[in-house]
């Protein structure tokens, strides 16, 4: 009787020991769960350095090397002779406009030449559906004879179709299309290509 008494006592002595780790160990996850869930995310300032970087919405340049054309003597007449220009350029007609710009400054080395008068200005240009079209100022249609005139011209015409030799050029001067050219009275028929100029405007 007594043994079964001590077995009783035993039991109940384990099932309370094991009832008290239980109930412990319970309340420990309990509270390491509330903290955890409780703890606020901006605490890590870490954290927003491993946030992936945005992408830059801004285009790298592109480099493009359009050529200006220059006039250089050869046997009794003279030549378009390519000289190239690298422009980083991010807008569409940038590339052509600096372009222009060399051309209009005119040649700073070697043999070639220009037959475009100083102080003409690039007063316009836009490039889009095959089309080039340039506004020049007055300057342009000023001394010279045919020869001279056609020079230019033909200066005009490569320079705007370097990146598309294929492109249709329409001359403006101060807005209005130039239909005749010079005090000799020579008429341009617009639009103007490389391969109708080589054809009806010899140098």
């Amino acid at each position: 009787m007594k043994d079964q008494q001590g077995s009783n006592r035993i039991s109940s002595g384990v099932i309370a020991a094991v009832s008290a780790v239980v109930v412990a160990v319970g309340g420990g996850v309990a509270w390491f769960t509330s903290q955890s869930s409780n703890t606020p995310t901006t605490s890590n300032p870490s954290a927003r350095i491993v946030q992936p970087a945005q992408p830059s919405t801004r285009q790298p340049a592109n480099e493009q090397t359009p050529n200006v054309y220059w006039l250089r003597p050869k046997d009794k007449n003279v030549a378009l002779v390519p000289q190239p220009v690298k422009v980083a350029s991010v807008l569409p007609n940038q590339a052509l406009e600096a372009a222009f710009q060399s051309l209009l400054a005119g040649p700073t080395e070697g043999t070639d030449s220009t037959t475009i008068p100083k102080g003409t200005k690039l007063l316009g240009l836009k490039a889009e559906n095959n089309e080039v079209h340039v506004n020049l100022s007055e300057d342009f249609t000023t001394g010279g004879g045919s020869t001279s005139m056609m020079g230019r011209v033909g200066q005009v015409v490569y320079t705007a179709t370097t990146l598309n030799p294929k492109a249709k050029v329409y001359i403006d001067v101060n807005g209005k299309p130039l239909d005749v050219l010079g005090g000799e009275g020579v008429e341009l028929q617009q639009p103007l290509t490389r391969e109708n100029f080589q054809k009806d405007y010899p140098l």
